[in-house]
């Protein structure tokens, strides 16, 4: 516990402000890697909590979405309040988010699902991810969260530039303009 992993910087992402900031991803050894891999097997359930927590599943196959008051308006959320995002970058329902990307915007995972008393406007469906898995969708997009967000109702991620392209908080209402929430696609 006394030692901390090293810290590799992979990229640099661009708020609308015009800052630019590192995201320095934590990279676990071997040994960390273990130590995960042994508390996810405990089956305590401590350990089985974090890993569906860590993971944006609701339970085993699915993500229960939610929606979360923010200061620019209500946005869709995974089922622990963490605001939801899209990537400019994914063509159809293709997640060109992989690797250092997908530590940065971790996937939202499973099947969807709206959670109880939810009522969303779009269509919530699922792909296969790069390398297998589900990845939930919202009108055709791949959903992510954002690791700088650390609390429930923040958008640290809307309007950041970062692996290539855009990312924006699916917008429900408010005032976050047009390109922050997914329009149905029609014509593809």
């Amino acid at each position: 516990m006394g030692t901390h992993p090293k810290l590799i910087t992979t990229g640099l992402i661009t708020t609308g402000h015009n800052r630019t900031r590192n995201i320095a991803l934590t990279i676990a050894a071997a040994a960390s890697t273990g130590l995960l891999a042994a508390a996810c097997s405990s089956g305590s359930p401590a350990a089985t909590g974090t890993a569906a927590a860590a993971s944006g599943s609701a339970s085993a196959g699915g993500a229960a979405l939610t929606t979360e008051k923010t200061s620019i308006g209500t946005v869709l959320a995974n089922g622990t309040g963490m605001t939801v995002y899209w990537f400019a970058a994914d063509h159809g329902t293709t997640s060109a988010c992989t690797g250092a990307c997908a530590a940065a915007w971790p996937p939202v995972t499973g099947t969807p699902s709206a959670g109880t008393g939810v009522s969303l406007p779009g269509k919530l469906a699922a792909i296969t991810r790069p390398g297998g898995g589900a990845q939930a969708t919202y009108n055709g997009h791949p959903l992510y969260t954002f690791e700088e967000d650390t609390a429930p109702g923040q958008v640290n991620g809307n309007g950041v530039t970062g692996f290539g392209a855009a990312w924006h908080a699916i917008t429900l209402t408010g005032s976050a303009g047009a390109s922050s929430s997914p329009a149905a696609k029609t014509g593809y």
